[in-house]
């Protein structure tokens, strides 16, 4: 890490950004590889305390066409980190911190469809939850708060992604799907696979649902960019999935993804006009002379404005 890097280890410091970390715009969570990319300028790694934990891993932290963007490993450096171990709520705030706006999630998915390919990219406008036991809000303890979530990703930044996804021309690209999150880490089994095939989705993966439930709750527009890999496994035909080619074609996927976010950095909107922005304007019911101080303390960094 960059010396004075580190955030100080006083009263509140886990609500601040830290010293001398250039302001963010755009967060991005992936692969370890994905902040490998060119025009990433003065790239640091900035480690981040927040009031739920420690995130993945260390953030980099560059320019991007003078914007700033902030890069976090999702499952740790070295992929050391279960998908039901992630800590998302440590993530999505350390991003919070840094001052983003925007998050966009990046990562593998299987193809529950025919016409979904490996290697094809799907930019979800839907969520099914099948996970289970994991935190996917910053509320609770003291504090209750009900966000809408009827569309859970940001139609801005969502439209961004799939008009520089289209500008690469190297990847056909799908402008919607449905995404089921599964528990994991094991693949389904073939009669799982075959249910959520009747359910008419589109793609399954690990992660992306807590992300974007988190993302609404701390008023950050939130896209994703899902890189298809393999067929899952109720395509017979084309056998079960491979983890070795699963990884190959992730690493082509994600070369195309750091082009997507090359591309959307300096067309993100100056100000923003989306519900993302003002989730939590009514969504807070509980009274606040009886929210409880520690409370208070804990989600300054997502609702701070809103509970005094």
């Amino acid at each position: 890490m960059v010396p004075g890097m580190a955030v100080a280890k006083r009263r509140g410091a886990a609500n601040r950004r830290p010293t001398g970390t250039p302001s963010v715009r755009l967060g991005v969570i992936g692969g370890s590889g994905l902040y490998q990319m060119p025009g990433l300028d003065g790239a640091q790694e900035v480690s981040v305390r927040t009031p739920f934990g420690a995130p993945s891993d260390a953030l980099v932290v560059g320019k991007l066409g003078g914007v700033g963007v902030a890069f976090l490993p999702r499952h740790g450096r070295g992929h050391r980190i279960l998908p039901s171990e992630i800590n998302f709520r440590a993530n999505v705030c350390a991003l919070k911190q840094l001052g983003a706006e925007f998050l966009l999630s990046v990562g593998a998915v299987g193809s529950l469809k025919q016409e979904l390919r490996p290697g094809d990219i799907v930019v979800p406008d839907q969520f099914i939850d099948r996970t289970h036991g994991r935190a996917s809000t910053f509320f609770g303890d003291g504090v209750v708060a009900h966000v809408g979530l009827a569309d859970p990703v940001c139609p801005v930044l969502s439209r961004l992604v799939v008009v520089a996804a289209l500008a690469t021309g190297d990847s056909t690209v799908h402008e919607r799907g449905t995404y089921v999150c599964m528990e994991g880490p094991q693949f389904s089994t073939r009669a799982e696979s075959m249910l959520h095939r009747q359910w008419h989705a589109d793609v399954i993966g690990m992660t992306n649902v807590q992300e974007a439930k988190l993302a609404r709750e701390a008023e950050m527009c939130f896209a994703s960019v899902s890189l298809v890999s393999d067929y899952d496994c109720w395509n017979v035909s084309a056998g079960d999935v491979d983890i070795a080619e699963v990884l190959r074609i992730l690493q082509e996927s994600t070369e195309r993804a750091q082009r997507i976010v090359g591309t959307i950095v300096d067309q993100l909107p100056a100000e923003r006009a989306c519900v993302c922005a003002s989730a939590l304007a009514q969504a807070i019911i509980t009274d606040r002379a009886r929210i409880p101080a520690s409370a208070r303390a804990r989600l300054r960094p997502i609702a701070g404005r809103y509970l005094e």
